[in-house]
Parts: C-alpha cells; sequence; structure tokens
C-alpha cells in the first residue's frame, strides 16, 4: 500500500538549533515561546521573532509550529491571546497545545491546532473530539504500543477523518505518563507542567527500613530514569502503521545533536520512502539503520530503548545519571574574520590548544551549525601541527561569521 512520506519534525531551542534543523533535512521545527514554554531552559522565542522564524521556514520550504503546552492560568489568559495573534499574523503553520483555552484562543484566531501528548489520546473516540474542535495532527499518547498506533490510523483512514497522527521516534522518555510528571514540583516546587522541571528521577536513591533505619542504595539502574526513545531500527514499520509526522524529543539539547538526529532519520525516511517495495529492502535498511545508531551514539543519549512500541519496555532504565554519547564537544575559541571569497574563517583560541586534524564544530544564531573534520589548521599562512591558546589560526570551511563559537568534538 503506497503512503504518504512522513514529516519530519525537529526541535529549536534557539536560532542555532533551528537551522541546524533545517539546514539538516527538518520539514518542520517545533519551538516554544517565552512564557509558556514546556522547556524553560530553552528559553523560548519572543512574538516579535515570530516572523523571522516564518520567513526561515519558508526559505527552506519546511514549516513552523509554535509549542504552547504548558498549562495556563487565568492571568495569562491576555497575553496567551495576544501571542497566537502574533503566531496567526506572522505566518506561523500550527500551534501545539492541549490546554482548552489556547485550543479556543486558536479557534479565535484561526489558526491550525496540533494536539500534544499531554492530552494522551489513547483511543479513536478522544481523537474525534479533538479532531471536531479543529486538531489537525494528533500525538498519540507515548503509551501505545505499534499495534494500538497502527489500529487508530486505520480508523482515520476508513472514517476519512480529517487528522494525521504524530509519534515521538527519538529522545528523552519521561517516567511519567505522557509527561505529566510531579515529582519536580512536590520536591523542589518546580512543575513540569510548566516547563521548569529539575529532573529528580534522573538522580540515584537509596530506600530506608523505617523501623530498623537500615539504608540501601539500589543498584546500578537509575529506577526512575528511561533510556532515550531511538526509533531507527524499526522506523519503516512506524511508516507503514500510518504515522503521518515523525517527532524528535530535544529543544533543550545541543544544536550538534539537533544537527545529527534529523540528518539520521532524514536518510532513513528517505531511503524507505525510495525503496520500501524492493525485494532487498529489509536487508538493506537493516544496514543502513545500524549505521545511523551509531551516528546517533555520537550525541546526547541515556542509552537507547524502543519505547513502548512492543509493550511495555523490561530492559529500559538507563545505568548513568548522564550522557553516554560516544562524542563530547570541548570549547576552542571564537571565530573573528570570515573570507568568502577563500572560504577561510579565522579563528582566536581561547581554549589551551587544538591540534590539526581535529574535527570542529562551528555555531551561531546565522550560522546554524558548520562541521569540519580532520581540519587542516593555518599560523600565519603556514600549516601548523597544533594552534596554542591565544594564537589566531584559519581554516578552510562553509559560511560561517564573526563571534560565532568554536568547538571540538573528542572521541569518549
Amino acid at each position: 500500500m503506497h503512503r504518504p512520506k512522513p514529516e519530519l519534525i525537529s526541535p529549536a531551542g534557539d536560532w542555532t538549533s533551528m537551522r541546524a534543523a533545517l539546514d539538516a533535512g527538518a520539514d518542520a521545527i517545533y519551538f516554544g515561546a517565552e512564557g509558556f514554554n514546556m522547556r524553560a531552559a530553552s528559553k523560548g522565542f519572543s512574538p516579535g521573532e515570530f516572523g523571522g522564524i516564518a520567513r526561515l521556514c519558508r526559505k527552506h520550504g519546511a514549516k513552523g509550529y509554535l509549542a504552547l503546552n504548558s498549562v495556563i492560568y487565568d492571568s495569562e489568559l491576555a497575553e496567551v491571546d495576544r501571542t497566537i495573534a502574533a503566531a496567526r499574523a506572522a505566518g506561523l503553520d500550527a500551534v501545539i497545545c492541549w490546554d482548552m483555552a489556547v485550543v479556543e484562543a486558536c479557534r479565535r484566531h484561526r489558526m491550525p491546532i496540533h494536539l500534544s501528548t499531554q492530552a494522551s489520546v489513547s483511543n479513536i473516540e478522544a481523537l474525534r473530539f479533538y479532531a471536531s474542535l479543529g486538531a489537525r495532527m494528533i500525538v498519540l499518547a507515548r503509551e501505545l504500543t505499534l499495534e494500538q498506533t497502527a489500529a487508530i490510523t486505520e480508523r482515520i483512514a476508513a472514517e476519512k477523518l480529517p487528522v494525521t497522527v504524530e509519534s515521538f521516534v527519538h529522545g528523552a522518555m519521561c517516567v511519567a505518563v505522557s509527561g505529566r510528571c510531579f515529582i519536580s514540583q512536590e520536591l523542589f516546587g518546580r512543575s513540569a507542567n510548566r516547563g521548569e522541571c529539575v529532573q529528580p528521577c534522573r538522580r540515584s536513591y537509596r530506600i530506608a527500613d523505617v523501623e530498623e533505619g537500615f539504608e540501601l542504595e539500589l543498584g546500578a539502574d537509575y529506577v526512575m530514569s528511561p533510556k532515550d526513545l531511538c526509533a531507527i531500527g524499526f522506523l519503516d514499520q512506524l511508516f507503514d502503521a500510518g504515522i503521518g509526522a515523525f517527532k524528535i524529543e530535544g529543544r533543550n539539547r545541543s544544536p550538534e545533536y539537533v544537527a545529527t538526529t534529523t540528518a539520521a532519520y532524514r536518510k532513513a525516511i528517505d531511503f524507505i520512502a525510495a525503496h520500501r517495495e524492493d525485494e532487498e529492502f529489509a536487508e538493506a535498511y537493516r544496514t543502513l539503520a545500524a549505521g545511523l545508531e551509531e551516528e546517533l551514539k555520537k550525541v546526547y543519549n541515556r542509552g537507547f530503548s524502543e519505547g513502548f512500541f512492543f509493550g511495555k519496555p523490561a530492559d529500559a532504565w538507563s545505568r548513568t545519571s548522564g550522557s553516554v554519547a560516544t562524542e563530547t564537544k570541548s570549547y576552542v575559541g571564537i571565530v573573528r574574520k570570515y573570507f568568502p571569497k577563500a572560504g577561510v574563517a579565522e579563528i582566536l583560541v581561547h581554549a589551551p590548544g587544538v591540534d590539526s586534524g581535529a574535527t570542529l564544530s562551528i555555531q551561531g544564531a546565522a550560522t546554524g551549525l558548520v562541521t569540519v573534520e580532520q581540519a587542516a589548521l593555518f599560523l600565519d599562512g603556514e600549516p601548523a601541527s597544533r594552534i596554542e591558546q591565544g594564537q589566531l589560526f584559519s581554516v578552510k570551511c562553509d559560511r560561517v561569521r564573526k563571534n560565532d563559537k568554536v568547538y571540538v568534538l573528542l572521541k569518549n
């Protein structure tokens, strides 16, 4: 059965990550608004920036989705209305939400609605209801299996409902049902549902015997910290299940995370769409997916899990409190000048030093992400094996800009 190519939706916590996502092939980006951002650490964008975001997306043939999926209080209703009016005026493509106040504001301003996973839509009746309110894309509850998801998409097709199902395919998984957690609020007074989660679930814990006072430290697993979802190995099955959009989690993650994950899923989606009917597809895709998973391991992750797509996972708890990425970045310095005719950047080293042959990552709000592999470094026009702190060196690279930050990527 022929299915349309699913839309690839990537996170954008800032301008650098947004450009990195679009350059890597995202069909759409999603981002937060100041004050209404479920990833408060990523700050979000002001309504005054919405027009620039819409223009940048159109330049790349992509869509821009505003995430307004935190809970809303009475004192914020007027500001929510102004924010949605600004999104409409700027030409953004949809608002991701679930609070009924935001849904109603979108309806007033004729702004397309994408329903957040926090609505926990897990059956066709709930989906029909939200579709009747104008939701045109719905992120199903993360706890649904692939079989349950496919059953819903089949009903959508049979009933010709004007709605598309979206699923997360990569990134952090919350220990709570569809991300509605109160641990951070209870312990620290910072609500996860307001984008302020301090992730106490990611920490190690002791259990205490209240009668005798004995304490035991829990084993190697961080028992409330799930591994990250990674669907690259079975993305073809999600494709066949009729899912219309694949979303990458990570508005708090780095630009290189956004670029790497977007590029990997872009390659996978395009390969599946082009070769799904080939006789040797299964073997060819396994080979491709294995290579892409190795790429995905290079950037921030807590280990990989299949999530709930094939049932409740038995071994999905992280064994570390942080990332197990196979690459990390270390700050080098800043771009001082760029010479477009020569395609050369001049970089001032702030760190102890950098060696020739290193992989450089150059990042900036207007640049996005530029990677220089096996960089050949020049000092005063001559090849140099190492550049020390305080020195200026030059390197050939794609267009970068003054004051862009420069990092070296290191193998772990």
